[in-house]
């Protein structure tokens, strides 16, 4: 990726996702507090935890945006991270549901897996073709709440990691309930302790 092309495409960022990495902390931190939605849980604890899970990813460019201009037809990427040696990071997230049972959930489940893999690595190829970037100079990543998607990305080039919806649940009661959004819920909620 030539270096002219990364300033462009942060630029784009900066402009269509003006919100600070405060701010979003802010937000995800409130998903736990209040959690409404199974997707955005996932998505709260992955961002919290980038670090741990996807260790080369710097900042946060994009969440839940088109990297394709104001093609969203296109497709929307849940986060595009800036990479500490200076590529990109396409990560897509997807809530599935490995408890429940019966060969329709059996189906749901692997349409859900092969779904994610297929959106980030057409995003992938579209994103380098939009902005004249290298494919290698572009990463993939995959999370979910299903271990089952680990040997999935080997022969596609995309990393994969997971969480269990067991172990996602007792993050979300357990995360720092000294945290000050998290006293407010309790007077909002006092079933929330």
């Amino acid at each position: 990726m030539i270096a002219n092309e990364l300033n462009k495409f942060v630029s784009y960022c900066r402009k269509i996702q003006p919100q600070t990495q405060e701010d979003i902390k802010k937000f995800f931190e409130g998903v736990i507090v209040f959690p409404y939605d199974k997707e955005l849980l996932l998505q709260a604890y992955l961002f919290l935890n980038m670090k741990d899970l996807f260790p080369s990813c710097a900042e946060l460019l994009l969440f839940e945006k088109s990297p394709i201009a104001d093609y969203t037809d296109l497709g929307k990427c849940d986060f595009v991270y800036l990479t500490f040696k200076g590529s990109l990071f396409l990560i897509e997230t997807k809530f599935i549901d490995t408890e429940a049972t019966g060969a329709t959930e059996r189906k749901r489940r692997n349409k859900h897996r092969n779904k994610v893999f297929e959106q980030v690595i057409t995003l992938k190829s579209r994103f380098s073709q939009y902005w004249d970037m290298r494919l290698e100079q572009l990463e993939c990543g995959v999370f979910t709440t299903d271990s089952e998607i680990a040997w999935r990305g080997n022969g596609v080039n995309v990393v994969t990691k997971s969480i269990s919806i067991n172990h996602l649940e007792q993050w979300r009661k357990n995360y720092n309930k000294s945290d000050p959004v998290y006293e407010m819920s309790k007077l909002i909620n006092p079933t929330n302790r």
